[in-house]
């Protein structure tokens, strides 16, 4: 793989590195690979995250599987009292108002249906984003819920529940403002730096 000269390399840290076969593109937002994974003609592209770059150029790069871009990742904050769940949810907004997450999201306070203890304050949003939004709520030190449980499968089992959901938000993230359109993405693959 054959990555192009970058100007100012140390502002793709974060980005990702799409290895269509013939050519390299640099500088995609998660999105972005999303988009391109979505379409059959880049469904099988390598796609690498953009870890640390350095001024000289250096880039350090890790694969990622491309089935990550089509999974939901969730934190959940149970709590035995409605109160205090509805607490957490408002701070979670009221958190995600004042510093921007870094992806869009969905939060919602559920009752559950026989378990204990039977409120939840679910953030869900795209498993890509991880890393991200775990540093988003220790710098927030947030520290919601009795206990919390988190991951891909937790999302599944959410979804299953039987619950009612008692207040939702969608949450908008910063790279929601700087990722592209789906045609414009598509329309520029040929292009090796795209930022």
């Amino acid at each position: 793989m054959k990555l192009p000269r970058l100007t100012d390399p140390t502002r793709y840290a974060g980005l990702y590195v799409v290895d269509f076969g013939e050519q390299t593109a640099v500088g995609y937002t998660a999105r972005e690979v999303e988009v391109l994974l979505d379409h059959e003609k880049y469904r099988d592209c390598r796609v690498y995250k953009i870890h640390r770059a350095q001024p000289d150029g250096t880039l350090e790069l890790k694969g990622v599987d491309g089935r990550r871009f089509q999974m939901e990742e969730g934190m959940f904050f149970h709590r035995g009292d409605e109160a205090r769940a509805r607490a957490d949810f408002e701070d979670l907004r009221r958190l995600a108002k004042e510093a921007v997450p870094p992806c869009r999201a969905k939060l919602q306070l559920t009752r559950t249906e026989g378990a204990e203890p039977g409120f939840v304050v679910a953030l869900i949003y795209p498993a890509e984003y991880s890393e991200q939004i775990s540093r988003w709520l220790l710098d927030a030190d947030y520290a919601g819920g009795d206990y919390v449980e988190g991951g891909v499968s937790h999302v599944t089992d959410f979804y299953e529940k039987r619950c009612e959901t008692l207040a939702r938000e969608q949450i908008w993230g910063s790279e929601d403002g700087v990722s592209r359109s789906s045609e414009e993405v598509l329309a520029t693959t040929h292009v090796a730096v795209q930022r």
